[in-house]
């Protein structure tokens, strides 16, 4: 419980204080017989004030247990507000269930803008047991009672030369009355909300690879798991082999609605409430070397 120190009592304090240093000699009278308190007023103030912590996010520090992708390899969005691509590796800021982050990187709903890829400057994110990495969008649950959610899903892949790169089965369901159904959207990220603020709300490395139940993490994001990686155009099974062996280095995501569903020819679609595509908080990566 944070101790309250009333003015007064301060002041009598300090002048209680002083007077003891005077009487010991550690505190020299003026030409006038005043002692000038100011600065053991500003101390003793000081030491009664509570220090709390600095809960804003982004954090001006990165944590340095947590590996957070750090790095834009490209990024083109054109999203008025929203296109500053440092907002994409600064921290992750999540808002909880029923609201989401502002301090995003927003992209474009097609074209060169509605792509973006990260990588850990260098270094690799290696294959381990279970989830891999996770991806934070802003996605918030519509309202408490709901299993409907409002999101802007995203297409996952991932790449050791940034080149080839590998994805995840997706599944979709077209039917309008559960676009706005996380089961609707197999294997795609930005579905899910973020718990994770790194100001406000912080959690360990293995809390946030720890499963809640029903597909969600302790934090919050999508979590992906690389032996899940299938083929595809620019993936083939060496491909695909060769990052379950040995990692990854870069991640592209891709917001749905720029991504041709090859079951109809037609791009994934789902409602949303703004012009533009999936806002990106971050990505986290397990095991990093």
């Amino acid at each position: 419980m944070e101790k309250v120190v009333t003015n007064w009592f301060l002041i009598f304090l300090n002048f209680t204080m002083a007077n003891f240093l005077i009487q010991c000699g550690i505190v020299k009278q003026n030409s006038e017989n005043e002692v000038t308190t100011l600065g053991l007023l500003s101390l003793l103030q000081t030491q009664n004030q509570v220090v709390r912590p600095d809960t804003s996010c982004p954090p001006k520090a990165l944590p340095l247990d947590i590996p957070l992708a750090n790095t834009v390899v490209s990024a083109a969005s054109t999203v008025i507000g929203f296109s500053d691509s440092s907002k994409a590796i600064n921290g992750i800021c999540g808002a909880g269930e029923s609201s989401g982050s502002l301090d995003v990187y927003a992209l474009n709903l097609t074209g060169a803008g509605a792509t973006i890829k990260l990588s850990w400057a260098g270094k690799t994110v290696k294959n381990g047991s279970g989830i891999d990495f996770i991806v934070y969008e802003n996605a918030f649950k519509s309202n408490d009672t709901s299993d409907r959610y409002a999101f802007d899903p995203m297409v996952v892949e991932v790449s050791i030369d940034d080149a080839n790169y590998c994805g995840f089965t997706l599944t979709y369901d077209s039917n309008a009355s559960t676009l706005n159904k996380i089961s609707s959207w197999g294997g795609f990220g930005g579905l899910r909300p973020v718990l994770y603020n790194m100001g406000s709300r912080t959690f360990t490395l293995n809390e946030l690879f720890t499963s809640s139940g029903n597909g969600f993490l302790v934090g919050g994001g999508d979590g992906f798991d690389l032996d899940n990686l299938i083929t595809g155009p620019t993936c083939s099974s060496s491909a695909r082999d060769a990052i379950r062996t040995d990692g990854f280095k870069f991640i592209k995501l891709t917001s749905a609605t720029a991504v041709t569903n090859p079951l109809t020819g037609n791009p994934y679609t789902y409602p949303h409430s703004f012009d533009n595509g999936s806002d990106i908080d971050g990505v986290v990566g397990r095991i990093v070397q």
